[in-house]
């Protein structure tokens, strides 16, 4: 964990860069000594309906959320999400100064009894990491 879902709204498809926002995201979320690369996923999710305030159709959008295993402190979540609210923020720089765009996030705790799981993608960053290194 974390699980980010970044939603866009459409109009904003050609200036997100979705791959280097994940890029980015894992690098961070990793960075922060609070999540394990191989636990962190992301998902975008245009979002092709939607209104926006008046309306207008140049209006936008992007909402992440952030889903993370039960059993952290909330100010440490909290310091981490303010890292990770910064490079979604730091991303979009250029977008929010030419347009109108809403910029969002939340974390949310995932219940610590009512989740399922089944990953090795631990062993395999792991392993990936070692053979990079040699």
């Amino acid at each position: 964990m974390p699980h980010f879902f970044v939603e866009y709204s459409a109009n904003l498809e050609d200036a997100i860069e979705i791959d280097a926002l994940f890029e980015t995201l894992h690098r961070e979320a990793a960075a922060t000594g609070v999540f394990p690369l191989g636990g962190i996923r992301s998902r975008g999710v245009k979002v092709a309906q939607y209104r926006i305030a008046d309306g207008h159709p140049d209006n936008s959008f992007v909402h992440l959320v952030i889903r993370v295993g039960h059993g952290r402190d909330v100010e440490t979540l909290h310091k981490a999400g303010a890292v990770l609210f910064a490079v979604v923020t730091d991303h979009l720089a250029k977008a929010f100064q030419t347009r109108p765009l809403a910029i969002s996030m939340e974390m949310q705790e995932i219940h610590p009894t009512l989740t399922f799981k089944k990953n090795n993608l631990h062993e395999y960053v792991k392993a990936r990491s070692k053979s990079d290194a040699a």
